[in-house]
């Protein structure tokens, strides 16, 4: 698949290479190591298609001014059989490319070759990547921050594919532990308020107070009546979990479908418990000598490996803590499941559970550097100016069922992809709805249903695009508008490398915003259907990729690309 903005940038860099090295063989230059240098697009490029810093970086090495040094190089530039027709020193010794016209050409016409396929390149190279994100509690509905953390983990994972990665998403099932035990509690509490009375049973001070766990109790009740009444705590905590965590995991995948994100895997933690796997992973520690026992507690010396205490595997009771599990499941992933790299999408409330955890794996004898944690900051949902006032202790959280009802889809996708995940997020619930420009998903969606207005308008005045190659005269296509325009639409193949390379499927969401722009910039400048033929067919073929583009990146992001508005 093409990436001439790709191609075009290592161009550049070898050209100057080649010139140090032409220079210093002529004595214009004397020998010496080549610094490392930049090359870029500047954001005025009316100076020119790229810029470097070549010259200006090698003044120390080369000890002489970068003005000098750029003359030197430029006079060793060979241009031939290049993307580029001309160079400028700029300045104090910038030195800037010129683009032929014809790799504008090529650009629109590569799209316009691959289509769908346009965007998509190897740069993974295969590289077997696992995705975990979300993996909520199963003790209640999700909230905000697994909406927002399912929005970049998904963007993520299609970015990595794109750019040729082997990708699986994972949910990770918290199906054992501590939160279980209370989820139990709190389903005991609530199903005997129902058989005995509100007042006849006190609900757990730490339980979970949502108004989902009273109504599975009553789901319980309408179908088992009273028969857990009888029996020990145990045995109806157990049979109340049973009859719940199905009901809360099927309703999870319902709810994450429903916002357009498909699992390839479920994993539940209790079948590490089941399976030997906490256990073996805690031996195996323990035979690497990373482990001791004090009070009938077992340790792992965290400390060896930079943490700043020590942490516990086993309780004094026997019971392994959730801890363990977590090296046993990330243990699964890299020995068992051979995945080369796996990275987790976190809240930034598990900052310090980061370098253990990393640590850990280097501890089991694997290697802590493969394992990329993602966190992610909060969002604050908005009304306007005022702050949505919500609390999850209470029950009375938004949660993302809640969400995807009040939100459309697309918007709730567009809106929690807009920035990086380290940076907090405010949600604005009423300009979500907003049928405007004012409204970002509607404005990138709204240049799209433009583009296929304007095909549809000419073709009902018979008017079609060429489809042969050779009949689209896309020389013509020189106004600054159409360059700017052709330019970014080069960069979208870079553009899910970089999102995949720093983890930030942001950039995808702004790139949108950033072709809408230039779109509907170029349509307002540029008139598409005039009386010169070649020209209306070379601007009908660049409506046609930006259309292409614009749909795939939309398609990427899970967020639909109407023909009309």
């Amino acid at each position: 698949m093409s990436n001439l903005i790709g191609e075009a940038f290592q161009q550049a860099e070898q050209l100057l290479k080649n010139a140090f090295t032409a220079a210093m063989e002529k004595e214009q230059l004397p020998q010496g190591e080549i610094p490392a240098f930049t090359v870029e697009i500047p954001a005025d490029t009316s100076h020119g298609d790229f810029a470097s810093n070549a010259a200006m970086v090698s003044a120390k090495a080369f000890r002489s001014a970068p003005r000098k040094i750029a003359e030197a190089l430029c006079e060793n530039l060979e241009l031939e059989n290049s993307f580029f027709d001309r160079w400028e020193i700029a300045g104090p010794g910038f030195i800037n490319f010129f683009l032929k016209k014809e790799w504008f050409s090529q650009t629109v016409e590569a799209i316009l070759s691959e289509k769908d396929a346009y965007g998509r390149s190897n740069y993974g190279k295969g590289e077997k990547v696992m995705i975990e994100f979300v993996s909520a509690n199963p003790t209640g509905p999700m909230h905000i921050g697994n909406a927002r953390g399912g929005a970049l983990g998904d963007c993520l994972a299609d970015a990595m594919k794109c750019a040729g990665y082997n990708v699986t998403k994972e949910f990770y099932v918290n199906d054992a532990g501590n939160q279980i035990a209370k989820f139990g509690k709190s389903l005991e509490a609530r199903y005997l308020q129902i058989q005995l009375g509100e007042d006849a049973v006190e609900f757990p001070e730490d339980g979970y107070q949502g108004e989902d766990i009273r109504e599975l109790a009553q789901e319980y009740t309408a179908l088992h009546g009273n028969s857990l009444v009888n029996v020990s705590s145990d045995e109806r905590q157990k049979a109340l979990c049973e009859f719940a965590l199905p009901k809360n995991i099927q309703k999870m995948k319902d709810d994450l479908e429903k916002y357009r994100i498909v699992y390839d895997v479920w994993f539940l933690e209790s079948t590490l418990h089941e399976s030997g796997a906490v256990k073996a992973a805690i031996d195996t520690l323990t035979q690497k000598g990373m482990t001791y026992e004090q009070d009938g507690t077992v340790w792992y010396k965290a400390t060896s490996f930079g943490a700043e205490k020590d942490d516990v595997l086993v309780r004094g009771n026997g019971i392994p803590t959730y801890f363990s599990a977590d090296i046993a499941y990330h243990y699964n992933k890299f020995a068992v499941r051979g995945f080369q790299r796996v990275i987790n999408v976190w809240g930034a409330d598990h900052h310090g559970h980061v370098a253990r955890l990393k640590g850990s794996m280097d501890a089991i004898g694997l290697d802590g550097s493969k394992l990329d944690i993602l966190l992610m900051q909060m969002v604050r949902l908005m009304r306007g100016n005022e702050a949505v006032r919500m609390s999850k202790r209470s029950g009375k959280a938004i949660t993302l069922s809640n969400l995807v009802d009040e939100v459309p889809v697309d918007a709730a996708r567009f809106f929690f992809n807009m920035r990086e995940p380290n940076s907090t997020l405010d949600f604005d619930l009423d300009l979500a709805v907003e049928q405007s420009s004012s409204n970002p998903v509607y404005y990138v969606q709204y240049a799209h249903a433009r583009i296929c207005s304007i095909l549809k308008n000419l073709a009902a005045e018979g008017i079609q695009p060429v489809q042969e190659a050779e009949k689209r005269n896309l020389n013509l296509l020189k106004t600054s508008e159409e360059r700017e325009l052709i330019r970014l639409l080069a960069k979208y193949p870079q553009e899910i490398i970089e999102a995949a390379k720093a983890y930030d499927p942001a950039r995808i969401t702004r790139y949108t915003l950033d072709l809408a722009t230039l779109f509907h910039k170029f349509y307002n400048a540029c008139r598409v259907k005039g009386e010169d033929v070649e020209l209306m067919q070379a601007r009908l073929a660049l409506c046609l990729a930006a259309r292409i583009t614009l749909r795939n990146a939309l398609q990427l992001l899970k967020i639909t690309a109407p023909e009309v508005m």
